[in-house]
């Protein structure tokens, strides 16, 4: 079993920033493709960022320049930055993996087979 775990949500206020942290077995951001997805109140599952192992990186176009993914090899880390926080971006927000060697680029959540257990970010006015 691949576990991944979170850390690093909370309750902020708009405009202020956070990073997220996703720890997991060492040889996958050595091989694989690995994504946060942010899941709002009532809504699906939606891909922010991913990047493969060789740092190249896909994102959607309404977090550009807010959202920045990246990894540490060295303490089998994968972080997201979090700058100018909206609202709109309350939600929980997931790191995720596939098989591997998982190197799909794909939106789809569903290709992605090990997900974290999530963490809770709230941001208030």
């Amino acid at each position: 079993q691949v576990r991944l775990e979170e850390s690093g949500g909370g309750s902020v206020q708009a405009g202020e920033s956070l990073k997220l942290a996703c720890t997991m077995p060492g040889y996958i951001l050595r091989y694989c493709r690995t994504a946060w997805y942010r899941q709002a109140p009532g809504m699906e599952r939606e891909l922010i960022l991913s990047i493969n192992s060789d740092d190249s990186q896909q994102y959607v176009q309404s977090v550009k320049g807010r959202f920045t993914i990246s990894q540490d090899k060295t303490r089998d880390t994968l972080f997201l930055q979090i700058d100018s926080l909206e609202i709109e971006d309350t939600g929980i927000y997931y790191c995720a993996t596939g098989r591997w060697p998982f190197k799909t680029v794909t939106l789809d959540p569903r290709r992605y087979a090990y997900w974290g257990q999530g963490t809770q970010v709230t941001v208030s006015p």
